[in-house]
């Protein structure tokens, strides 16, 4: 059933109802990779946004304007996010391991007019855009950009929000079927209804504290941190990175009461010694999504003593499409049940809904620009391939049980499941393509069991060619993640009768080892 839980509302609506509500709560706190810790309640958050919206301002960046933003995890991410969306400017993060074409391909595509990217990172997107690409550092300095601190105007009055519901918020960068990365189109009432999604489906209490040290950029973060918190009235702690040895004494000495990570994060911190105070923090719950085995499940709940909240989401839909519920059975290995105001259905190759039990696409019910993305920025075709008829269609493939569980079977999308990130087969093998003793390429994911799935690639080539090459030709031209770890050259590559490249027989192969 559609849900309207956030009115005519943008982020800077929300954060001013809780600035009002709990001026002096803490709403940011951010830990640093050396234990630093800063802080900023309601009241403070909210100034320093309006500061930096002036400055923005003063520099030209207004309505609809698009700014990269190539910063890891910190406070300035945030404010700057919350500062572009008081002046209804958008906000372009992007994956701080991109490498510079893959940054240049973001500003060109998102029509960008400005970049803000950390001192230590400038020098990718040194080359990038034109004369007229406004630069801004923060943490530090390099020649030719402006600082961002500098930026900073608390000599006016913050600019009057000029946003509305229904105004892009941000585009996100994700991997697709595609050789290139679509911008998936994200507005104000989307971060408003992820955020309250969270909140509900979760059953997270006012003043919630939610923790994470996945990466800002990424739309997990955003919802179930940032947006969860500032729904709650609650408080958003961001780590700078993963470090699983200190892990939970950050959970403990933060009293974080919520968190997510990825199945590599469990892993690894499964692997890590036993310490008499495993089960001594708390944390309620931790959200993750599917690829945990049942040993892990068992093994990780019983030693850390927390339950592990299995679900399902994607950017296309503000993250979370179903979860496990809160309260009542699990049904593990389900990935729940469909999120607060969800509707989910299973249909097949022809559009038609499938029987109780019987394998089909899982789409997800919602209204464009609310409930689910307002489409592909510039890219009306892929936008029409996956919103039809009121239901975005994922890719992915699934089954429902008698009671209304969903299960999750595989992936349609030509998708490697990489730590956490999503990387694109199509955009390994457009990139080695590029390279000129290459005639075909073909790119799948193999099983790893740290990591989910390695990327691997098939090569044919016209004439001497080694694996380091391959690989140094990638690297220049892609972030690392993405970056074949296994290399394989043949003569030739299986192909169906009309020519097309088998990869379901290239997975069975590595599958066998």
């Amino acid at each position: 059933m559609p849900i309207d839980l956030v009115g005519e509302r943008t982020l800077n609506d929300l954060l001013e109802d809780r600035v009002r509500a709990h001026g002096q709560r803490p709403f940011l706190v951010f830990e640093d990779a050396d234990g630093a810790v800063s802080e900023w309640t309601y009241d403070g958050f909210a100034s320093r946004t309006g500061a930096l919206a002036a400055g923005l301002a003063s520099l030209g960046v207004g309505r609809e304007d698009k700014v990269v933003c190539l910063l890891p995890n910190s406070p300035t991410f945030v404010f700057l996010w919350f500062a572009l969306a008081r002046l209804g400017a958008v906000f372009v993060p992007a994956n701080t391991a991109s490498t510079a074409p893959e940054i240049d391909y973001i500003v060109e595509h998102s029509e960008a007019m400005s970049i803000v990217a950390d001192a230590e990172l400038a020098e990718t997107a040194e080359d990038i855009g034109n004369g007229d690409l406004l630069r801004l550092t923060a943490h530090g300095v390099r020649e030719g950009w402006r600082r961002l601190d500098d930026c900073l105007r608390t000599d006016v009055p913050p600019p009057q929000p000029s946003a509305r519901p229904m105004d892009l918020a941000e585009l996100l960068f994700t991997s697709g079927t595609t050789a290139r990365p679509k911008a998936v189109m994200l507005t104000h009432a989307n971060c408003l209804h992820s955020g309250e999604r969270a909140a509900r489906s979760l059953m997270l209490q006012p003043g919630e504290r939610c923790l994470t040290a996945l990466p800002l950029f990424h739309v997990n973060a955003q919802s179930f941190t940032l947006l969860a918190a500032l729904t709650t009235g609650g408080t958003a702690i961001v780590l700078e990175s993963f470090q699983a040895r200190r892990y939970w004494s950050c959970v403990r000495s933060h009293e974080a009461t919520q968190t997510s990570l990825v199945a590599m994060q469990l892993r690894t911190l499964l692997a890590r010694p036993t310490e008499p105070t495993d089960a001594d923090h708390s944390l309620r719950r931790v959200l993750y999504a599917i690829n945990v085995t049942d040993e892990e499940k068992a093994a990780f709940e019983s030693r850390f003593n927390v339950e592990l909240c299995n679900g399902y989401g994607l950017t296309e839909a503000m993250t979370m499409v179903s979860v496990a519920p809160v309260v009542g059975p699990k049904r593990w290995p389900s990935i729940g049940l469909p999120a607060s105001g969800r509707a989910v259905r299973l249909v097949d190759e022809e559009g038609h809904e499938v029987p109780t039990g019987t394998v089909g696409e899982i789409q997800v019910d919602g209204v464009p620009g609310r409930t689910v993305m307002l489409g592909y920025y510039r890219d009306p075709d892929a936008t029409a391939a996956v919103l039809r008829d009121g239901w975005l269609s994922t890719g992915d493939t699934g089954y429902v049980d008698e009671l209304g569980y969903l299960y999750f079977f595989d992936r349609r999308k030509d998708i490697i499941k990489r730590a956490g990130e999503n990387v694109s087969a199509g955009e390994v093998e457009r990139v080695l393509l590029e390279h000129s003793a290459v005639v075909e390429a073909a790119v799948v994911g193999v099983p790893d069991p740290l990591r989910d799935e390695a990327v691997k690639a098939y090569v044919v080539a016209d004439g001497p060619l080694e694996e380091a090459q391959i690989v140094e030709h990638c690297r220049s031209r892609l972030a690392s993640f993405k970056v074949p770890t296994l290399v394989e050259f043949r003569d030739a590559l299986p192909k169906t009768s009309v020519g097309k490249i088998e990869k379901a027989v290239l997975r069975q192969e590595s599958s066998r080892g």
